[in-house]
């Protein structure tokens, strides 16, 4: 069990039978009275946001929450399934709780799933997946001082901006955190 003076930024603990993350915290100690901890929280289930005030000796459950390495099988359009690689269980995403994961992931692609009481709750990636370009204008050479861009699409839909050398085929590397072009990877 956590108490409160155990509140910190980044803490996982259990309000209401669901999993919050602490995303701010503050401390003060009025004058006179107890002290008093004021925290912003993140549900991790749905993403909404609340604020919460507490006293100090208050206590919280700890979340209990587990990371597993699983394998990207298939999306049926709505949902999005995966199975455990040890144990060969296999869990399903909404594309809700996928979020801009969707424009990465890749089938057979290893990934690593937040799980709460053994449900599905958030995806992690790779820093960097290498992505196929299948559709791109050809670059027009012009007045360009600096880094002229155009639009690429990739084999999973998503577009995005890239150099003018980039033609379809080519496999580029990209920054799944930002979504942006990194390199061009030779193959």
């Amino acid at each position: 069990m956590y108490e409160s003076s155990d509140l910190r930024k980044g803490l996982k603990i259990i309000i209401d039978g669901e999993p919050y993350i602490i995303t701010d915290f503050q401390f003060s100690k009025p004058g006179k009275g107890q002290a008093l901890y004021r925290c912003k929280m993140k549900n991790m289930m749905t993403g909404y946001t609340i604020d919460r005030t507490y006293r100090s000796g208050e206590k919280f459950e700890p979340a209990n929450l587990q990371e597993a390495r699983m394998q990207f099988l298939y999306s049926d359009g709505e949902e999005y399934h995966f199975m455990d690689t040890r144990t060969y269980d296999q869990v399903t995403l909404t594309g809700e709780q996928m979020g801009d994961a969707r424009k990465f992931i890749q089938e057979n692609m290893e990934v690593d799933i937040l799980l709460f009481n053994g449900m599905p709750i958030d995806i992690s990636l790779p820093n960097f997946v290498e992505l196929k370009v299948v559709d791109s204008a050809p670059g027009v050479r012009g007045d360009t001082a600096t880094g002229a861009t155009k639009p690429a699409t990739l084999e999973t839909g998503y577009e995005i901006q890239v150099p003018l050398f980039i033609e379809e085929g080519d496999m580029l590397k990209i920054d799944t955190r930002t979504g942006a072009y990194v390199e061009r990877v030779k193959k």
